[in-house]
């Protein structure tokens, strides 16, 4: 049985400012590119696409996709089997590769918006298998906030392996792991009861992940997690290298986790992620646009073609739960 639809007129609105605000940051993002290439452009008498051209016709990418296409495959399989392993703790149970055709449908819906695409994984569910669409959204919730820990731990150690070489902005590192897992201690502590226990919030089904998870499941996604992150830092640290750039693999272990926190900031063509690539290396502005601009819309659109072979599947198993 389908939910009951809510009324178009009980639905809110998103205010204008958030729509444009993904926008305006990309829009921010490009600028600050432009400024930066401008200058090298000009000084080679070329207009900056012109420059970008240039840096584009100097890679091998068959060698870059030989890079790519492996990788994106194995980040699919190892962040399906992150929701497998989620939805069978706290939804429903379902075999693993069952998963793969939600996961890779959000994909799609994630070439604009990463949290959006989990949100699709949450109607897919609902639909497909009748799980409550607020449960597997708290299940979503908590993919987030484990990816937030994994991310400030690797951000971490690599800042420790490579502590003399990365720009002194990155000294500020512990602090911030300091304050999320401060943060996170607390709302651990909330949400297994120890603190405040007699408060009702922890009790709506979009925290119900939280309620129920324990430690070890939080250090289990993190460990799950892990090797998507040094194939990321192999992978990154071949691909620059085609651009001309040589960087090694414990100082791309220290820079990659920042630079994927920029990529989860809403906006298309993941912009700040791209401009943070400029920013950490300001000698090479052309280069990094280009290597920032390719990595990371690639992934995003091979992934979206993973999720075109699923869809038929999807389709077809939404429309007949729904005419149940």
């Amino acid at each position: 049985m389908s939910e009951t639809p809510v009324p178009e007129a009980a639905k809110p609105k998103t205010p204008l400012w958030k729509k444009a605000l993904p926008w305006l940051i990309t829009i921010g993002c490009f600028v600050f590119l432009y400024t930066r290439i401008a200058g090298p452009a000009a000084g080679q008498g070329m207009s900056v696409l012109g420059y970008l051209a240039s840096v584009f016709a100097e890679v091998n990418w068959f060698a870059w996709l030989a890079l790519m296409i492996p990788y994106s495959i194995a980040f699919f399989l190892i962040d399906s089997m992150i929701v497998w392993r989620i939805i069978n703790w706290f939804n429903t149970k379902i075999a693993y590769k069952e998963i793969l055709p939600v996961r890779a449908s959000a994909y799609i819906i994630s070439i604009l918006n990463e949290q959006v695409g989990k949100g699709a994984m949450a109607l897919y569910l609902n639909r497909r298998d009748g799980v409550p669409a607020w449960q597997v959204g708290s299940s979503m919730l908590f993919i987030m906030v484990c990816e937030l820990l994994y991310l400030t731990i690797w951000a971490n150690i690599g800042l420790l392996l490579q502590w003399d070489t990365l720009p002194p902005v990155f000294r500020a590192l512990p602090w911030v792991g300091l304050g999320i897992f401060v943060v996170f201690a607390l709302f651990y502590l909330y949400f297994r009861g120890h603190i405040m226990p007699n408060n009702k919030f922890r009790d709506g089904q979009l925290l119900k992940a939280f309620k129920e998870a324990t430690l070890s499941q939080y250090l289990i996604i993190i460990v799950l997690r892990s090797p998507a992150l040094i194939l990321a830092v192999f992978m990154y640290s071949e691909a620059l290298a085609l651009f001309g750039i040589e960087f090694g693999y414990l100082q791309m272990l220290g820079i990659l986790p920042v630079i994927f926190f920029g990529a989860s900031i809403p906006g298309p063509f993941r912009a700040v992620a791209v401009s943070l690539w400029v920013i950490l290396f300001p000698e090479y502005p052309a280069e990094m646009s280009a290597f920032g601009l390719v990595q990371h819309n690639f992934f995003i659109l091979f992934n979206a073609v993973i999720g075109l072979l699923f869809m038929g599947r999807v389709q077809k198993e939404i429309f007949v739960s729904t005419d149940k």
